[in-house]
């Protein structure tokens, strides 16, 4: 059940008075939040909405273990049993076949003919989502940094919560679990805060995000035919595309989390404006990078290690990012690109510049910045052409073919999506400061309400004027 679907707009309402109204005690409102959950999963396919709730069960379980357990050797093993069967599950699921055939292409090389067999794996949607959700549980628990929850209702609403459970924000049990062991009660002005906020990942997923894709899909399924300029503007439509898409799935399931009195963790701040490369990653997909900070980079040792050590605990982190996102070898490669970006920042002294928001005080950025803004902007934006691609060949295909043909300058494609593109950016500059768009300071006609009402209602025709346009599914679920 996608958020740009018919049945959230009818499911949300439904399980919203349900929750407030019938269900208004624990552990009684947990036990409703998860099974809304599970049938919200279920949706996709019913069948692994038994993987779900075995990857919840048996984290459970491990977290109950550890905690009765003293001896630090046992301890070890039931905390490596279960991160070695959930990633496990995780790894036959996304990486059978790409592993399998990968070792074959080797095989090959080296003269053999194998004949290795590879199944038609459906993946289940959202998995190394709230694989890694559970992970970082009974890690914690094991490392005595969170106590053991005995209550099963609260465990299984913490893994299962609908808003964020296919496509993130990847929630800390730290940040999500104590909300779901106490009490809740309903709050308008974080509820209505929470519709601002949906209503403005509506804007970027329908109004941006889908008229970016019908452009991009268009341009890379022909990029041998398109203009140099052309590529370019595709692959800058990519990079918003991507954004819009992601960050609206975000903003919505932060929003929709504040209806059920849940607080969610921001999972981007205006990442495009950043000034290198250390910066985007402190505000692109936040969730993720701290997630692989603090399960992955600082049992490596951090940087408090030698420098060769800090540099390969970075490039362990972004190549596993990369195959994280997907059993491709261009997430790889994009991972390593950059990962080799973030190794250039450190040997530098780049990667700690700029943790304030960009011209804080200021309307216009100063000429330093702004050069800087744009360099990022353009590594990013060629990391994305690995991302987006099918394969190795067809990225070198349209790099080569971009630069090759970058003196020819028609453009015969996108011309709307860069409209609202370029309107996203105004937006979002004008709005830098705030937690999200429509978070707004009330000054000038926001200071009416029929003001903000013209503002509401704009946007909502806006969405229903754009719904013509081909719909399209998030691109995260397909990690």
């Amino acid at each position: 059940m996608a958020f740009n679907s018919l049945q959230f707009i009818l499911f949300l309402p439904v399980v919203f008075a349900l929750y407030w109204y019938v269900f208004k005690k624990l552990p009684v409102q947990n036990w409703f939040l998860a099974v809304a959950s599970v049938l919200f999963y279920a949706c996709w396919d019913w069948r692994f909405a038994f993987l779900l709730v075995l990857t919840t069960l048996s984290s459970y379980a491990a977290g109950l273990a550890l905690e009765r357990v003293e001896k630090r050797k046992l301890r070890a093993w039931i905390s490596a049993a279960n991160i070695v069967a959930n990633l496990l599950i995780l790894g036959f699921f996304k990486y059978y076949n790409f592993f399998a055939e990968s070792f074959a292409d080797l095989l090959r090389l080296m003269g053999f003919l194998p004949d290795f067999a590879t199944l038609n794996i459906v993946l289940p949607v959202g998995i190394s989502f709230y694989t890694f959700q559970a992970l970082s549980y009974s890690i914690d628990v094991y490392r005595r940094k969170l106590p053991a929850t005995h209550r099963l209702d609260a465990f299984m609403a913490y893994v299962t919560f609908f808003p964020q459970l296919v496509a993130g924000p990847i929630e800390r049990a730290s940040n999500l679990l104590p909300q779901m062991l106490r009490q809740r009660s309903f709050d308008f002005e974080r509820a209505a805060d929470g519709c601002r906020q949906m209503l403005w990942g509506f804007v970027k997923k329908i109004v941006v995000a889908d008229n970016c894709a019908v452009a991009v899909d268009m341009i890379w399924g022909n990029y041998t035919t398109m203009s140099g300029l052309q590529l370019l503007i595709g692959a800058v439509l990519f990079a918003i595309q991507i954004y819009a898409d992601f960050s609206a799935y975000s903003d919505i399931a932060i929003g929709c989390a504040r209806l059920f009195g849940i607080e969610l963790q921001l999972n981007f701040k205006y990442p495009y404006f950043s000034r290198n490369v250390g910066e985007f990653w402190r505000r692109w997909h936040m969730s993720l990078m701290r997630w692989f900070k603090q399960y992955v980079y600082i049992p490596l040792g951090g940087n408090r290690r030698s420098l060769n050590r800090t540099l390969f605990n970075i490039m362990i982190v972004f190549l596993l990012s990369g195959l994280w996102h997907g059993a491709n070898w261009t997430y790889v490669v994009w991972g390593a690109y950059h990962g080799l970006l973030m190794c250039i920042a450190l040997l530098m002294g780049w990667n700690r510049h700029y943790t304030s928001v960009v011209a804080a005080q200021e309307w216009v950025v100063k000429p330093r910045e702004l050069c800087n803004m744009a360099l990022t902007f353009a590594l990013v934006v060629l990391g994305w052409i690995f991302f987006r691609s099918n394969s190795m060949a067809e990225a070198e295909g349209y790099l080569s073919h971009m630069i090759s043909h970058i003196g020819e300058t028609t453009v015969t494609v996108g011309y709307r999506a860069m409209f609202y593109s370029a309107l996203l950016l105004l937006v979002d500059w004008v709005c830098r400061r705030r937690e999200h768009v429509l978070r707004l300071n009330f000054g000038g006609l926001f200071q009416y309400r029929w003001g903000r009402w013209v503002l509401y209602y704009g946007l909502v025709f806006l969405i229903i004027y754009e719904l013509h346009q081909s719909q399209q599914s998030f691109i995260y679920f397909q990690f």
